[in-house]
């Protein structure tokens, strides 16, 4: 597992960073313009060259050691699904995936890699969009294809489903696989979360894990202008409460031995998750921390790519960069 090194931009709390160093990735350069997301960052890997700014005013003559990277990466904040298809109506949003691409033809790397909403690589309304991308890569000598997966079906306890674009240039595309589902049953969130829930003492435990037979809801970060840390809209709080959950804020503690579990009582009756609850239903490891007070490290979690998705997509295109056989086998193992 050694020599490929990457960079990533609009890298957040580093979901897609920490899976592709799992697949055996070196970051040469992580940059995001929050500075609570590049405290993520430095808290969890004092190592890795972190840079706070925002890809639109980034310049990469200012760091020349970056151009011989194998992979550019971008986990880029969400398009809208309502974006309509003329280039002079988009936002900034899509006006960072222009950047990504136009770092990429500064840059070079052998791989492109980004992450988005599935309606960026599947809807109508985006056509054009993808026309763009695949003149500019086209003309860099870069193949590409549009996919999207579900993170629950690579261990994430999650219904979570994401759109990428994959590129490599034309002398290794013709060896990228899609990568395939690692696990055959979803992992529910019963499952993710019993040890957590019974580690204060709380004695409704597993009758709450029973129940809770399904996987999450999507976590979203939500809108920097809306309110506090909670678990969704309505619709994905109903979601919730069928599985005891109340889903309009985030606790500040696990649940101890004197909390009673009623959800037939209402949201009064029912348990709320924590903050480290909610990464590990995003695919993060126990031990990943996060930067800042609540909500911000909430958000942090619900717009992070799920870093076993990232590990699966890694693997594949390590597979293809080197030819290695080890590496194809990786990303079509069952749990």
């Amino acid at each position: 597992m050694t020599g490929l090194r990457f960079v990533d931009v609009c890298a957040g709390a580093g979901g897609l960073a920490l899976g592709l160093e799992e697949a055996g990735f070196t970051p040469a350069l992580l940059l995001d313009k929050k500075a609570v997301a590049c405290a993520t960052l430095r808290l969890n890997r004092p190592g890795w060259p972190v840079l706070e700014m925002d890809l639109l005013d980034f310049s990469p003559q200012q760091h020349r050691d970056i151009y011989d990277v194998d992979l550019l990466s971008a986990g880029l904040p969400r398009v809208k699904s309502s974006a309509t298809s003329a280039r002079t109506e988009t936002g900034d949003e899509l006006r960072l995936l222009d950047a990504t691409v136009y770092l990429a033809h500064a840059l070079r790397p052998r791989a492109l890699l980004i992450e988005n909403v599935p309606e960026l690589a599947l809807a109508p309304s985006f056509k054009v969009t993808r026309e763009a991308v695949r003149s500019e890569l086209n003309h860099l000598g870069y193949e590409f294809d549009w996919f999207t997966l579900n993170a629950a079906d690579f261990g994430v306890p999650q219904k979570r489903l994401q759109g990428f674009l994959v590129a490599l240039d034309r002398q290794h595309f013709s060896a990228f696989r899609r990568p395939r589902p690692t696990t055959l049953t979803p992992r529910s969130v019963g499952e993710a979360l019993l040890d957590s829930m019974a580690a204060r003492g709380w004695q409704d435990a597993e009758r709450w894990a029973a129940g809770a037979r399904s996987v999450a809801p999507t976590l979203v970060g939500g809108s920097e202008m809306r309110g506090g840390a909670d678990l969704g809209p309505a619709g994905t709080r109903r979601a919730w409460a069928r599985m005891g959950v109340d889903g309009r804020a985030i606790a500040d503690d696990l649940p101890g031995p004197d909390f009673h579990w009623q959800p037939d009582t209402g949201q009064g009756g029912m348990v709320r998750i924590t903050i480290e609850q909610a990464a590990l239903l995003q695919g993060f490891p126990a031990d990943w921390k996060f930067a800042g007070k609540k909500t911000a490290r909430y958000r942090q979690i619900g717009h992070a790519s799920p870093p076993p998705v990232g590990r699966a997509i890694g693997q594949a295109l390590r597979a293809a960069l080197t030819g290695s056989e080890t590496s194809r086998a990786g990303y079509t193992s069952t749990p």
